[in-house]
């Protein structure tokens, strides 16, 4: 496929609000041709700014329609596809209200794949391997409408004791309150 169809494809998918792309996704819809042919594609269309490579094998559209929200979560099922993650740790506790402190540029992911810490020029993703089963995991998860689900804060605090974090920044009377909220709602988790 020659360049200008690379953009003209790029473009449409802009406009459809995709936003990220793995080496394999660009592959399906770039080439028909070598592998040569693809890498000497996609150098060209960073070159130009029409792809931006996030991390090895993962593109972003800058031109996408929906722009950076939620970008790292989306980057972070890319370079985790094929394995269950959710947003955890110190982000999830941050989103709950237990730790007072926003974590800016830096995202916390619980894996079923393996664990890693990813720099991209967005920000930071940090992956932690879990070995726990999807079931109990969608347990101590919810869906907040965003590509990563969020773990509740009983299970991010757990989970932040199980890879032995440092809880300084919990404020537990916080945890305690929310814990509360959630046992008079009905919901334990």
């Amino acid at each position: 496929m020659r360049d200008f169809d690379a953009v003209r494809t790029l473009e449409e998918l802009a406009q459809s609000g995709q936003t990220v792309f793995t080496l394999a996704d660009l592959r399906g819809m770039l080439t028909r041709d070598e592998e040569k042919t693809l890498s000497g594609s996609l150098r060209r269309l960073v070159r130009y700014g029409l792809l931006e490579r996030a991390a090895n094998g993962v593109y972003v559209n800058p031109r996408s329609s929906r722009g950076c929200e939620n970008l790292l979560e989306e980057l972070a099922r890319a370079l985790r596809r094929g394995a269950f993650s959710f947003v955890s740790l110190e982000c999830a506790l941050s989103e709950w209200g237990v730790i007072s402190q926003i974590p800016q540029g830096h995202l916390t992911v619980m894996t079923t794949g393996r664990r890693g810490v990813f720099q991209t020029p967005f920000g930071t993703i940090e992956f932690t391997h879990t070995q726990r089963r999807v079931p109990e995991i969608r347990a101590g998860t919810v869906d907040v409408g965003r590509p990563l689900r969020l773990a509740t804060a009983k299970a991010a605090l757990r989970d932040l004791r199980r890879v032995g974090r440092n809880l300084h920044l919990v404020r537990m009377e916080d945890y305690e309150d929310i814990l509360e909220e959630l046992a008079d709602a009905g919901d334990g988790k």
